[in-house]
């Protein structure tokens, strides 16, 4: 291996990308990574900018637009559903005052405290070069502590695994409780059957997946100021009904949340469940940083989306006791209502479902992106098989679009809309995946704090324990939901996680055969010395994963074709474990004898690979070859499934199934179809 640049310090490198199979996945993905030189600056192209040229800066004005209308529509419509459902759960024991204010202070201190406290001041600081989400951050775990660890790694592909159920969940659940609002339009009560209701959301929701393909930009430019309008309407709703009972201004004190825990057993934590769904979307803040950056997103909780929903929640509370002490002058029973949509005037609750439908078609947008950021994450670092990954933005580069997502993510939420047909009965479906992420990201924040910010074990403790405490609370409550709808999010991670297994399994059986197989590069240059095939002019480029054995295109090209080019590069591609890495520490060359050289790419695990761009440093550090007389042997292997393998035969079949819908590494590397020469062999997994 070639010495590092001077100066450099090293980062952890994810396992070289095998051109030799259809899914390219990464070797050995709970091996100790290699090193590659490290990646300076924020990562994402305006992170810094924002935080240099303040808030007021027209560029971070923007990214701030746009993360509200990006970011945060899955949080900002939960007052459609989240304080109705917590109510629902609280009308099992006699409604009283302290009842109310105790779901209300539940949702405010949830949101100061998940959202505020854990996310927005703490988690997002812990970005890896500008990008977040899980798998940006068991990346950072890894590289914290010397290697990605078995532990690591499987916290990682778990919190994946359920943040891509949440991404499946969200937009269903977002869609259905805005137009379930049509129940409470006078005139209008005959359209919210839940025929019409299903095909409006069908409508929307195709709508919404189908302009996927214009970009975060493009998107975020549309849905920002829609957003903007629907978080002063949702305030100026709090604000219009407070009036009604100033005392739920005693919520603020999470006295009346714990008194409410404490007194009311059981029913106490199936609130607690249902008032988690008030910070649902929390996660999507941190998975869509690279989209926007850091202090943009921060900006936009602070100083408009926190007040908006507080206050929100604070005037549904106040109706609410309004209401309660209506029924008692009254003597009648006290009824949970569509608390969200009653609080507006009748004349103008139309006006008010059509702002939620699209406000809710907005809520499936930060999930959307954030799956499209965790999908490229997972193919850099060899746990999904490659895909297309387009870029949409030619200044945002975290900006992305992935059309197999997108269609994936697009069938899973019609066939939630077509099951369930209404948010009610998503709503004990929805805080279990968002639970359990949350409390892998913590965890994983806590390696990252103790071991590569230097804290000391009770100063991490000090600060991650609380947090754990309340992510274990709110799972176990959302746990008691698993007979009425919890097992929806488990079954979709199970699936997921066992995709994600089964991939990374399959490549590291198929890395140990090849290996097992091949014969070193070192062994071959002396049996090509001893007996000299046939040269011919030009320059060959052989991919693969492992540059210390000879690559089964280069044997089967001297095998079958008997000939050997005058200029032979061994190529292999590796993923930093950093988002992207700087040109200057693009390529590494090692020279072998006078007829091979192991030329050595690195991409970050937020760069689409582009081996001709690549290629064309190779002047700078004294490779010197000609483009147009330049060959790319590529290995292609035919896996078929065998009983004696290391995985069950149901594994075999879906591993195949994989990597046959795998992007072409032609496509994915961006390389000349005309300059690729393909030469396969049939293989067991």
């Amino acid at each position: 291996m070639a010495a590092k640049p001077s100066g450099a310090a090293s980062v952890e490198v994810a396992p070289a990308v095998d051109a030799t199979q259809p899914g390219g996945a990464a070797a050995e993905p709970c091996a100790p990574s290699q090193e590659a030189a490290p990646s300076h600056g924020d990562g994402h192209g305006h992170g810094t900018a924002g935080k240099a040229g303040g808030l007021f800066n027209p560029a971070v004005l923007s990214l701030a637009l746009g993360s509200v209308g990006v970011v945060f529509g899955d949080i900002g419509t939960s007052p459609l559903y989240a304080f109705q459902a917590a109510m629902v759960q609280a009308a099992k024991d006699r409604m009283t005052d302290a009842s109310i204010l105790g779901v209300v202070s539940m949702a405010l201190w949830a949101l100061f405290l998940v959202v505020t406290v854990k996310y927005v001041l703490f988690v997002m600081r812990a970005d890896n070069k500008g990008e977040g989400g899980v798998l940006s951050l068991m990346a950072l775990a890894g590289r914290a502590l010397g290697q990605r660890t078995r532990l690591v790694f499987v916290l990682g592909v778990v919190g994946a695994a359920l943040f891509y159920g949440d991404s499946i969940i969200t937009p269903a659940i977002s869609v259905l409780g805005a137009f379930q609002g049509l129940h409470d339009v006078p005139g209008l009560a005959n359209l919210a059957s839940p025929k019409i209701i299903t095909f409006a959301s069908f409508f929307i929701l195709i709508g919404l997946f189908l302009i996927q393909s214009r970009g975060t930009a493009s998107v975020a430019r549309l849905f920002g100021p829609v957003m903007v309008v629907w978080f002063f309407a949702i305030a100026l709703l709090g604000v219009a009904h407070i009036a009604d009972s100033p005392k739920v201004f005693m919520a603020l004190s999470p006295h009346f949340a714990v008194d409410f825990l404490i007194h009311h057993g059981i029913v106490g934590l199936l609130v607690l469940g249902s008032v988690f769904l008030t910070v649902t979307g929390a996660e999507a803040l941190y998975a869509d940083m690279g989209h926007f950056g850091r202090w943009p997103i921060q900006a936009s909780w602070l100083f408009l989306v926190l007040p908006a929903l507080a206050l929100n929640y604070l005037g549904q509370g106040a109706y609410a006791l309004h209401a309660l002490a209506q029924s008692r002058a009254l003597h009648v029973a006290f009824e949970s209502q569509d608390w969200f949509f009653v609080m507006c005037p009748p004349a103008f609750r139309l006006v008010l479902v059509v702002l939620a439908v699209f406000a809710s078609a907005i809520a499936s947008q930060a999930v959307i992106t954030g799956a499209y950021s965790l999908s490229q994450q997972a193919i850099q670092l060899g746990l999904l098989p490659r895909m297309d990954v387009r870029r949409t933005s030619e200044t945002q580069s975290g900006q992305i679009y992935i059309p197999q997502i997108n269609g994936l993510l697009m069938l899973g939420v019609l066939a939630l809309v077509l099951v369930f047909q209404n948010s009610d009965n998503l709503s004990d479906a929805y805080g279990l995946a968002v639970t359990g992420t949350m409390l892998v990201t913590t965890i994983l924040a806590y390696i990252v704090i103790r071991h590569m910010w230097g804290w000391s074990r009770w100063m991490g403790w000090a600060l991650c324990a609380p947090l754990i405490s309340l992510d274990c609370v709110f799972l176990f409550a959302n746990g008691l939901k698993i007979a009425t709808g919890g097992w929806l999010p488990l079954t979709l991670g199970g699936i997921l996680f066992a995709i994600i297994a089964t991939w990374v399994r399959g490549t590291q059986i198929l890395t140990d055969k090849t290996r097992r197989d091949s014969v070193p590069l070192t062994d071959l240059i002396d049996m090509l010395r001893a007996r000299a095939p046939h040269r011919v002019p030009g320059t060959a480029i052989f991919l693969t994963s492992d540059p210390d054995v000879a690559p089964v295109a280069l044997m089967h090209n001297l095998k079958h074709n008997k000939v050997l080019h005058e200029k032979n590069i061994i190529l292999t591609v590796l993923t930093a474990e950093t988002p992207r890495v700087p040109e200057s520490d693009r390529i590494r060359i090692e020279p072998v004898s006078d007829d091979f050289k192991k030329l050595v790419i690195t991409y970050g695990f937020m760069e689409s690979p582009n081996v001709p761009k690549a290629l064309g440093l190779c002047r700078r550090h004294g490779l010197k070859f000609d483009i147009m007389a330049t060959s790319f042997f590529l290995g292609r292997r035919s896996v078929v499934p065998s009983a004696q393998s290391g995985m069950p035969m149901w594994q075999d079949k879906i591993y195949i199934f994989l990597m046959r819908n795998a992007a072409n590494p032609t496509d994915f590397f961006r390389i000349p179809p005309g300059r690729v020469v393909e030469l396969g062999a049939q293989v067991t997994v």
